[in-house]
């Protein structure tokens, strides 16, 4: 037996060594400070079909996404001009090729590795290199549209580009390392220490890639590895308000210099922090200590990602296995737009006023956190007054949209489809709608489920019939002709499971019809300025006028193309022992 034991464990120790010693130590992850307050990395790449099937979309929506860049660039361009010939540089960059082609034209390596994350709050980009000369002919090519070349400067033998904005007290740099491109945002006056740090030639004590952070993170949370991101708030917020972090600390001088300039008060006061801030902020901090996603399914079909919010116990535990009798929250809708969103309010209505009390019995005393003692204090009063029926018997809300049509634009749009209002008091709430609407007065429901037409008087506004039906914990209308068909499987639908409080569902068709609806809005305005413009006879607004139609003409083209890609997208979110659970998934066609 001791013999097998000894076997397994020698066996063990070999998987594990050999594990380290694949680890490349080279790699981004491993110049990522262990501590670091948010990242955004991959563990490993793409395979090669999934990558090739991902840049054939990418390039497809390339051609549209270029056109709301320019219409960006032309935007900023007389607020920024420097910006906007950078963006339209980019531009350049990208237009006429595939995603392939920039990047080997730009020395990226599109099957290499990446980071970006926290040096401190300094953020830092960190990505693999196929010809660390392309990219450094990539970066002089923009620094000449930008107009303003980067200054050239040496740390540990190491040569970088800097730019630097004494107005925000920070600097940009830039280097080659190795086969590994890196970008900063750092403190204008950075120690060499932070430089040497910052480009790789000193390693940090401890690394991400050692630590294992993102890899238990992608375990716990089912995350592929191809892209997970977490912001760690219970070492960001207290760094932030410590008075110590180097890269908030050169923000607020530069901000105090500016307002000792335009009032008199002096740098040193308004530098000050207060002793409490620090703990404050990691007070904060325990009640949402992290955020984390990453997708859970990515492939030439499909884009699936899941958000965590992670909680405080007492939070989790005040909603984890709160089930909400909201109709339809139990399952996944099938109409062309199907929301469900529980609204407890009984319950978040205990939860918030204990909040509320709680701040009331020890309030912020850090002049930068002491408004959420006015807000909690809101709260507490928004809570008190939502236990007034109907707002204190709510349970949820469900929105089914079969079909919409934006109308004309002088009228209101058209749309068929059905409404349900979960509450523990249908009633109650039908004997409110009567006692405010005259035309219901002979309404009389039942909790059968039995939809009962609205006086023609009611409907009027909308056009089109309209039905109401009862049950035992909802009240539900259906609009448009046949809808009330299907008030009775509205009624019934599954209720929501422990923890869940909301589910979505969205067609590309119906998305596509939005979008068209949004386009037909802005044409009007356009139109109704383009009129107003030609009236007042100045040749200036009217040529600002059309070049922003034609921008936003344009754009919805774009918006257009991209939506005619969808297949669906869907959604939900619900809270377990951990904190809220937010996922997406989107089919492409």
């Amino acid at each position: 037996m001791r013999s097998t034991t000894r076997i397994a464990a020698l066996g063990l120790a070999g998987l594990l060594l050999a594990a380290c010693h694949h680890k490349d130590k080279d790699a981004p992850l491993a110049f990522v400070p262990a501590d670091t307050p948010y990242v955004v990395a991959n563990l490993d790449v793409l395979d090669d079909d999934t990558r090739k099937a991902l840049l054939t979309q990418a390039d497809a929506q390339l051609p549209a996404q270029l056109t709301q860049l320019r219409s960006a660039a032309d935007d900023m361009a007389e607020k920024d001009p420097d910006a906007s010939r950078l963006l339209k540089a980019v531009i350049a960059e990208l237009d006429g090729k595939t995603i392939e082609a920039f990047a080997q034209n730009a020395g990226l390596n599109i099957k290499g590795r990446s980071a970006f994350y926290g040096l401190g709050l300094s953020p830092v980009g960190r990505f693999e290199l196929t010809d660390p000369k392309a990219f450094d002919a990539f970066i002089a090519r923009l620094e000449t549209a930008y107009g303003k070349p980067f200054e050239t400067a040496t740390v540990g033998g190491l040569s970088y580009r800097k730019h630097a904005s004494t107005e925000a007290g920070m600097q940009v740099v830039i280097a080659v390392a190795g086969k590994q491109a890196v970008a900063a945002l750092l403190p204008i006056d950075a120690s060499e220490a932070t430089l040497r740090l910052a480009f790789g030639l000193d390693r940090p004590a401890k690394n991400l890639q050692d630590d294992g952070r993102l890899d238990q993170l992608a375990k716990a949370k089912h995350y592929q590895p191809w892209a997970i991101g977490q912001v760690d708030l219970a070492r960001l917020l207290p760094l932030a308000a410590s008075g110590k972090e180097p890269m908030f600390n050169a923000l607020r001088k530069a901000r105090a210099e500016a307002e000792a300039a335009r009032t008199g008060e002096p740098v040193a006061n308004q530098l000050r922090v207060a002793p409490s801030c620090e703990g404050e902020a990691t007070r904060v901090a325990a009640r949402v200590p992290s955020i984390s996603f990453g997708y859970t399914k990515l492939d030439e079909k499909h884009q699936d990602l899941r958000w965590d919010v992670a909680l405080a116990d007492d939070i989790t535990k005040a909603f984890a296995d709160l089930k909400v009798a909201l109709p339809g929250l139990g399952a996944a809708g099938d109409a062309p737009f199907d929301v469900s969103l529980a609204l407890p309010v009984a319950q978040l209505r205990a939860f918030w006023s204990a909040q509320a009390d709680a701040v009331a019995a020890k309030p912020f005393t850090c002049p930068a956190l002491t408004d959420l003692n006015e807000g909690f204090a809101k709260i507490g009063t928004l809570s008190q007054q939502a236990a007034v029926p109907p707002v204190g018997d709510l349970l949820g809300l469900r929105v089914a949209l079969d079909s919409f049509d934006a109308g004309s634009n002088d009228g209101l749009p058209k749309f068929s489809g059905r409404v349900l209002i979960g509450t523990s008091n249908p009633a109650g709430l039908v004997a409110m709608a009567q006692m405010a609407a005259s035309g219901l007065s002979q309404l009389k429901l039942t909790t059968d489920g039995k939809p009962v037409a609205l006086p023609p008087a009611v409907s009027a506004p909308l056009g089109t019939p309209i039905w109401v039906a009862m049950g035992p914990k909802a009240l539900a209308l259906a609009i448009g002709q046949g809808e009330e068909t299907k008030l009775g499987d509205l009624l019934n639908a599954p209720t929501g499971d422990a923890g869940h409080f909301g589910r979505m569902h969205l067609s590309g068709e119906m998305y596509q019809a939005w979008v068209k609806a949004m386009e037909q809005r802005a044409d009007h305005i356009a139109q109704l300025t383009a009129a107003a413009d030609a009236e007042s006879d100045d040749a200036e607004a009217q040529a600002t006028a059309k070049a922003a139609a034609e921008r936003s003409k344009a754009q919805f083209e774009s918006m257009q193309a991209q939506a005619a890609r969808i297949k669906s997208v869907g959604g939900e979110v619900h809270m377990d022992s951990n904190g809220l659970v937010f996922t997406s998934q989107t089919e492409l066609k």
